[in-house]
């Protein structure tokens, strides 16, 4: 095949921790590496997360050769229920456990009939056009997690996946180092690579090296232990599940979406947990508090989860109690961490032990730190380093690590969302910008939301709004009756009906000495309003005035 361009099309996670998307292009071809969701912070009121931009593949599906997923994480996988509204008869390459995961997930959306799950196992090469597809093993927190070396006729590039080098994983299975050594040897032309931990020095801890802490844990607690936890994290619960057998206690996996993927765990083999241990939460409660361990989801504090109904008293099966021992196993993700405090806060209040990070060392991340990022770089030997997976920051500090293993600055690249880079005859430049914006879903609206509606309900949460509903003679143009003034979360008290009274004969004066034939009523009156409201109280309410005409 003539050699074409190769061009790298960022959709999602180069400049934010989350909705990782990538695409490769050659020719008229095109490749989609992962399609995961972001997680809202505190300002985005109402927003359930945040998935890529997807426009540009839309009319491009005969075109796009196949989607090749990583890993099983949400920020990997949760977007493909809206990929799969916009294309169609586009096959899905994974992993086993990821595969099930996302028929899971598919299917829940009835989405399965629009796609292929082809299952691929790690060390396995197969061709999707002009791709040749290699996916090596890489340990993370999930079990069965691939980086791909992908060979096209302009060049090999190594995408890393989410990694770390534990040396001591909990499913025995590490990184396959005699691979991408194997792989440093073939001129690999560029490595895309994971940047999350890229301030952190060092190594990532080992799994097993929390093991003491929840020995720790579970010898000292006399009543329940309820842990919280990422529902994918499966290797977290195999650790849990075999401690909690030597110390004598059975376990209740409480929430759909654990439980789905425990039994889908369980039946691949990726997690050992006779079912002689597994007792339902009606079983958990009737016996004695010592013999018990609850595993559920909600570690960041999202008021739907388990977690979060259990904290303030929501959750209709149990409630936590003085004596239980709760652990959050789990960082917050960044945007969280007010959320998780939160959390902890109403936890300790109903009188639990609760065990977090900052307090014991229950918890390790799955992705690389400095040391390990330098020994990736040395054993692939890129010609050109371009990092991903993080915030912008995370992505500078990556860089700087492929500047102390020898790679020239003009060889590695930086860039954001919808920044593309070129690949020909050996050599890499910037190309165009493709649309790459952020993508809000909201319930069941997707796209519908933008930053407007945002401030919007900042504002209402802020200072609150008031409505002025005013009954007009259609012909006259005068009122038919006094204003009606309604308030939420503006003014409370002794003063709010002298207030609103004032305000009520503020807004008859203007009306009954407007020219009934001028125009901008509504306009004028809400800035009549606010004006009067911020005199009277000091705040600035998002302020609707509504005249009706009868």
């Amino acid at each position: 095949m003539k050699e074409k361009e190769l061009q790298f099309i960022p959709l999602g996670g180069l400049g934010e921790v989350g909705r990782n998307m990538m695409v490769f292009k050659y020719g008229d071809q095109y490749l989609i590496v992962d399609c995961g969701v972001q997680f809202p912070d505190n300002s985005m009121i109402g927003v359930d997360y945040i998935i890529p931009d997807m426009q540009f593949l839309q009319g491009k599906e005969d075109k796009i050769v196949g989607i090749v997923i990583t890993h099983a994480h949400e920020d990997h996988i949760g977007g493909l229920v809206h990929l799969f509204n916009l294309i169609e008869n586009v096959p899905i390459y994974t992993t086993p456990l990821t595969a099930g995961m996302i028929e899971v997930k598919l299917a829940r959306a009835n989405k399965l009939s629009r796609t292929q799950l082809i299952v691929k196992k790690a060390g396995e090469m197969f061709d999707l056009g002009a791709f040749h597809i290699e996916l090596f093993h890489m340990t993370h927190s999930i079990p069965d997690a691939v980086g791909l070396a992908i060979t096209t006729p302009a060049g090999l590039v190594v995408v890393s996946g989410d990694y770390k080098f534990d040396p001591t994983p909990i499913d025995n299975w590490p990184s396959d180092y005699a691979k991408l050594g194997e792989i440093g040897t073939r001129n690999v032309l560029a490595l895309f690579s994971d940047s999350t931990n890229a301030e952190r020095p060092g190594h990532t801890p080992s799994e097993k090296d929390i093991n003491h802490a929840f020995e720790d844990v579970f010898a000292n607690a006399k009543g329940r232990i309820i842990i919280s936890s990422f529902a994918s994290l499966i290797s977290r619960l195999q650790q849990l599940s075999v401690i909690a057998r030597r110390h004598h206690r059975k376990i209740c996996i409480v929430g759909t979406s654990m439980v789905d993927n425990v039994n889908l765990a369980k039946k691949l083999g990726y997690l050992d947990l006779p079912d002689e241990w597994i007792i339902s939460l009606e079983e958990a409660l009737h016996l004695p508090d010592k013999e018990v361990l609850i595993l559920c989801t909600g570690s960041q504090g999202e008021p739907t989860s388990i977690m979060g109904r259990l904290s303030t008293g929501k959750y209709y099966a149990f409630s936590i109690k003085v004596g239980d021992t709760v652990m959050l196993s789990s960082h917050p993700i960044p945007g969280n961490e007010e959320r998780v405090s939160a959390l902890i806060n109403r936890l300790y209040r109903m009188g639990a032990n609760v065990i977090y990070q900052s307090l014991l060392s229950v918890h390790v991340s799955g992705h690389a730190c400095q040391e390990e990022m330098k020994l990736l770089i040395n054993l692939v030997k890129p010609k050109y380093f371009i990092p991903v997976h993080g915030e912008l920051r995370h992505l500078y500090n990556h860089a700087k690590i492929g500047l102390q293993m020898g790679i020239p600055e003009d060889h590695i690249f930086v860039v954001e969302n919808g920044q593309t880079i070129n690949f020909r005859n050996g050599k890499a430049k910037l190309g165009e910008q493709v649309p790459a914006s952020v993508v809000l879903v909201d319930g069941a609206n997707v796209g519908d939301m933008n930053f407007d509606i945002m401030h919007q309900r900042e504002r209402l949460a802020d200072s609150g709004v008031i409505v002025v509903t005013l009954l007009m003679n259609k012909d006259s143009h005068r009122l038919r009756q006094d204003p009606q003034i309604v308030h939420y979360g503006l003014m409370i008290g002794a003063e709010a009906p002298d207030i609103e009274e004032d305000l009520q004969k503020s807004i008859v004066e203007f009306i009954e000495k407007r020219n009934p034939g001028t125009n901008n009523l509504e306009k004028n009156l809400e800035q009549l309003t606010r004006k009067f409201i911020y005199n009277a109280t000091h705040r600035s309410p998002w302020v609707i005035v509504n005249p009706i005409y009868v």
